[in-house]
């Protein structure tokens, strides 16, 4: 199917904005979008030459950008990272909980003890610690808006895919948890639940592999990270006023159409 390209404008002036794993894919192209809608954007990542592209090609289009390296999986290194962005800008208005790593295709009882740790670690954990340091920091400049970063397979299920499962469905609970604790104190908390994005996670893929997973989609596609990008854009702005706790499909039409066993079949 063929994309039609979104025309929709943010304006972020004077923001704030943290983006965790903004070195590649989602988190890049959500950073990006944040500096072109005129945010100041902390660009955060574990890979330092990812992370300094993001911010070059921030400023190269005319918005501000910051490097902040850190691994969001240590709760000392996001304390210091949130520390560290209120100290440079001043204060924090939103961030986009990004940052994270894919699962093995496995069968729950092959699944390692070690690997299970791993990415609820990194898939989940890391965005408790976040929200733990950001909220903070939020009520103090009077409020703002975050999204984490779930996944299609945060709302359904998929064969041989335990511990990202769920991993992505403890970040749509822990979204809807932080929402409710603090709405009534100015802090929106949504999650975004991407399908399968063209990625650079896809890029070595085959292209057989590609087209397969183009086909867990009812529009017949892959997703693009600008299209996840506007989704997290829309979450933050203030057409999204009266949006909290919610987690927003970015899938093509993935879960409504059940596709999940195809997703499965990649493994």
């Amino acid at each position: 199917m063929t994309r039609t390209r979104a025309t929709s404008t943010f304006d972020f002036s004077g923001s704030v904005v943290l983006v965790t794993g903004g070195g590649s894919g989602i988190g890049r192209a959500t950073a990006e979008a944040f500096g072109r809608a005129g945010a100041q954007v902390a660009v955060t990542d574990v890979a330092e030459t990812h992370a300094k592209a993001t911010v070059d090609a921030i400023r190269e289009a005319g918005g501000a950008a910051e490097l902040f390296l850190a691994d969001v999986t240590s709760e000392a290194a996001v304390d210091r990272l949130v520390d560290r962005v209120v100290a440079h800008f001043g204060r924090l208005d939103i961030a986009h909980n990004n940052a994270g790593a894919g699962g093995g295709v496995t069968p729950l009882a092959e699944v390692s003890t070690e690997e299970w740790r791993r990415v609820i670690d990194t898939d989940l954990t890391s965005v408790f610690l976040c929200l733990k340091a950001e909220i903070p920091a939020m009520l103090d400049s009077g409020g703002g808006a975050i999204v984490n970063t779930a996944s299609a397979l945060g709302l359904i299920g998929a064969p041989s895919m335990a511990a990202y499962t769920a991993a992505k469905h403890g970040v749509v609970g822990l979204t809807r948890a932080a929402a409710l604790d603090y709405a009534r104190r100015g802090i929106r908390v949504n999650a975004v639940c991407p399908g399968v994005i063209d990625t650079p996670l896809l890029a070595g893929l085959p292209k057989g592999a590609r087209d397969q997973m183009a086909l867990g989609a009812p529009l017949g596609r892959l997703g693009q990270p600008d299209e996840a990008a506007a989704a997290v854009l829309w979450l933050c702005s203030g057409a999204a006023s009266y949006v909290t706790g919610h987690a927003l499909p970015v899938d093509g039409g993935a879960v409504p159409g059940g596709a999940a066993a195809r997703f499965g079949e990649l493994g």
